[in-house]
């Protein structure tokens, strides 16, 4: 008997001090998320600013450190006098005017650093301290490495700009965006897999492909947004639901071949991302529906319903965002809402495989 109580009492332990672990790793990811969230909005806030480009070099150590003197602040103005976007946009820019657009990118590119030492070193102690358990070392390792790559997609970005255009190619700023959607996406799931839940029986036997549909329209939106931002396809067509006097307006497919149209013709690239939002709409409005129909009360049908709610939010604010002109506080509300959405549906789409499974193997500290 005596035996048995010690087997029971160390199960016991091994559990709290797991959970224990876990709560500190959410934590942890949680900090990571909202580091990331303000990465993205400030990103937004940069190329709504354009100011992308005005530090034309990469310097990934050296870099953190701003200009401190005025000969160092006149060495950064003429480095950027060299390229396009001031030659053909902003010639004449005063010094003071350069340090405005300087200090958005500047400060993008530090909250870029620094995320990578808040996700880097804690965990790299806590998998030295046997906090990390085997079936997540790789997963965040990837995600660790998927942020360095991530660093070389901003510079890769950045450079599109810097000899030709004046400004970044929509495509590079797109695959920019949708890598950092990734790697908050990964950090999400693993978050939510660390969360104790409640196992209801799920609505239907493929209820996690819908939700894990809905996840996915959530970040192909966001794809589309960064093209209509790109393309600077918000500023114009300003009125809803017609958009140039039409439900659908003429000349979509005006350039050859037709399928550059989707990247490169702002007509068309901001009617897909409407058509994108009413579907993304339906959809979450059907398997909401279904949910609540198939398993009234359960806690899959009330994530359904957090979903819808936010997508109604979302949208909303993209339409006021649209017919005001894409004032610059709105328009990082609405990528800021995107994040949230997306969030949301990854979350909602973990809560069907449940919480991570325990075993005995499992490292403590």
């Amino acid at each position: 008997m005596a035996t048995t109580d010690a087997i029971v009492l160390s199960g016991q332990e091994t559990s709290r001090r797991i959970d224990q672990n876990r709560t500190l790793l959410r934590r942890w990811l949680q900090l990571v998320i909202l580091t990331l969230v303000c990465l993205v909005v400030v990103g937004g806030a940069t190329r709504l600013t354009d100011s992308g480009l005005s530090i034309t070099e990469w310097k990934p150590i050296h870099g953190v450190i701003p200009p401190l003197s005025v000969a160092e602040w006149e060495e950064e103005l003429q480095l950027y006098r060299q390229i396009p976007q001031y030659q053909q946009i902003n010639r004449g820019m005063s010094l003071d005017e350069f340090k405005t657009i300087f200090w958005w990118e500047w400060g993008h590119r530090l909250l870029a650093r620094m995320i990578g030492l808040i996700f880097a070193l804690p965990l790299v102690f806590f998998w030295a301290t046997g906090r990390v358990e085997k079936r997540l070392r790789l997963p965040l390792v990837g995600l660790l490495a998927l942020g360095g790559f991530q660093g070389f997609i901003g510079w890769w970005m950045v450079s599109s700009g810097l000899s030709v255009r004046t400004d970044v190619s929509q495509y590079r700023l797109a695959t920019h965006l949708t890598i950092a959607c990734l790697i908050f996406s990964g950090c999400v799931w693993i978050m939510r897999g660390l969360t104790r839940q409640i196992q209801d029986q799920p609505p239907s036997r493929h209820s996690y492909l819908a939700a894990g549909g809905l996840a996915f329209l959530a970040l192909f939106q966001i794809y589309l947004g960064a093209l209509v931002a790109g393309l600077d396809a918000g500023f114009s067509y300003n009125t809803w639901p017609l958009m140039d006097g039409a439900l659908v307006p003429a000349d979509l497919f005006i350039q050859q071949p037709w399928w550059i149209n989707l990247f490169e013709n702002p007509k068309t690239v901001q009617f897909v991302h409407r058509c994108g939002a009413y579907l993304l709409l339906a959809m979450t409005f059907i398997h909401m529906w279904q949910s609540m129909r198939l398993a009234p009360g359960s806690t899959h049908a009330r994530g359904a319903m957090k979903l819808f709610g936010l997508v109604c939010l979302q949208a909303s604010i993209g339409i006021v965002t649209l017919v005001a002109h894409v004032p610059i506080e709105l328009g990082l509300l609405h990528q800021a809402g995107g994040l949230m959405v997306l969030g949301y549906a990854v979350a909602h789409w973990r809560g069907f495989y449940g919480e991570f499974r325990r075993d005995a193997a499992a490292p403590v500290a």
